[in-house]
C-alpha cells in the first residue's frame, strides 16, 4: 500500500483530492481504501469536503457512488473551534486554509491510527502536528 501500513482498525480520511481520485478510480487511492477495509478501518470524509468536490454535474454521480460507501463526519461546533485553533497555531491563513483546517481537526478527532490522503501535505502536516504524541499515534499525512 504505497509504503504505509494501516494497523487493524483506525481511520482513513480523504480530503477533496483523495475523494476525487477515489471517484475517478485512481489505483493508488483505491489500494488505500482496499487495505483500510480489509483491516477494519473506517473510510471517512468531512462533510465540508463535499463543498469542494460536488458541482451538480454529471461527474457528481461518481462521487455519490463513493459517498454511499464512506462515513460522512459532520462539522460540529467543536471541530470548527479546533480548526480555528489549528490555523492559529500553524500560522496559516483562514481564507486559504479554512477547509483544510476543518479536515485536519476532523482527522485529529478520529480513532487512531489515522492516515489522511491529501493533495496538500505541507499544510496538512502543519495543521495535524501533535507535540508530545507518540509517533505511532500521530495522524499520518500522505500525498495523493
Amino acid at each position: 500500500m504505497a509504503g504505509r501500513r494501516l494497523a487493524t482498525g483506525g481511520t482513513l480520511v480523504l480530503d477533496s483530492e483523495g475523494l476525487s481520485k477515489l471517484a475517478s478510480g485512481d489505483p493508488r487511492v483505491r489500494a488505500y481504501q482496499e487495505v483500510a477495509r480489509n483491516r477494519g478501518a473506517r473510510v471517512v470524509v468531512s462533510a465540508i469536503t463535499l463543498t469542494e468536490v460536488l458541482r451538480g454535474g454529471v461527474r457528481d454521480a461518481l462521487v455519490h457512488r463513493v459517498l454511499a460507501r464512506v462515513v460522512k463526519v459532520p462539522v460540529t461546533e467543536e471541530i470548527a473551534r479546533r480548526a480555528g485553533e489549528l490555523l492559529g497555531a500553524a500560522g496559516l491563513s483562514g481564507h486559504r486554509c479554512a477547509i483544510d483546517a476543518v479536515v485536519a481537526a476532523t482527522a485529529l478527532d478520529l480513532p487512531r491510527p489515522v492516515i489522511l490522503l491529501t493533495s496538500d501535505p505541507d499544510d496538512m502536516n502543519q495543521l495535524t502536528e501533535e507535540h508530545g504524541c507518540a509517533k505511532e499515534q500521530r495522524v499520518v499525512v500522505m500525498h495523493v
